[in-house]
């Protein structure tokens, strides 16, 4: 009975995904589902990925194999929490806490401008363009994002494949779904 639920899900179509950027992707609030892989001085550690973001805080669920809650970060203005299942964690810093905590860190000061496309807004960046106009390789703080994959052909396309390194770290962040309200 199992397969045939799981089978009857494989015949779902996939919802349907913006191709574009949202009008003031400055200030836009989003959510995304995917995937992230972690190369981090040769140990490897790949999970489920929910961002939901806003201009006041960031939510960060990395989901294990079948779909539960491994770690959940959470920042606002005041601080960070990241509780992974038997403790909570708490810092004043998000890149901080997930350093301490899981090995590795998402930049998160300049990751939701980099997911959309752009390079942040506050710090001097180097940038390489493709064919359609799209950010091909952006080097920003210490980071060079390479955009392996986009939705679709057009300059202000989402990207859904993307290539984040620094120094010994090595992630891999796949983007199967954005949501914008």
């Amino acid at each position: 009975m199992l397969a045939s639920v799981l089978g009857g899900c494989a015949l779902l179509p996939p919802a349907p995904a913006p191709a574009a950027r949202p009008a003031q992707p400055e200030t836009a609030s989003f959510a995304l589902n995917g995937r992230i892989s972690i190369d981090n001085l040769g140990t490897r550690q790949s999970a489920g990925l929910r961002w939901a973001h806003t201009a006041q805080s960031d939510e960060l669920l990395l989901l294990a194999p079948l779909g539960q809650t491994a770690a959940r970060v959470y920042r606002d203005a005041q601080n960070a929490t990241l509780d992974d299942g038997d403790k909570q964690y708490r810092a004043a810093n998000t890149e901080l806490l997930m350093q301490q905590v899981l090995g590795w860190y998402l930049p998160l000061g300049g990751l939701h401008h980099w997911v959309l496309g752009l390079p942040a807004t506050e710090s001097p960046a180097q940038i390489e363009h493709d064919g359609a106009g799209r950010i091909a390789v952006l080097r920003q703080d210490g980071w060079e994002i390479r955009y392996l994959r986009y939705a679709d052909n057009r300059a202000d396309s989402l990207p859904t494949r993307l290539q984040l390194v620094r120094e010994n770290l090595l992630m891999q962040l796949l983007i199967d779904e954005w949501e914008f309200p």
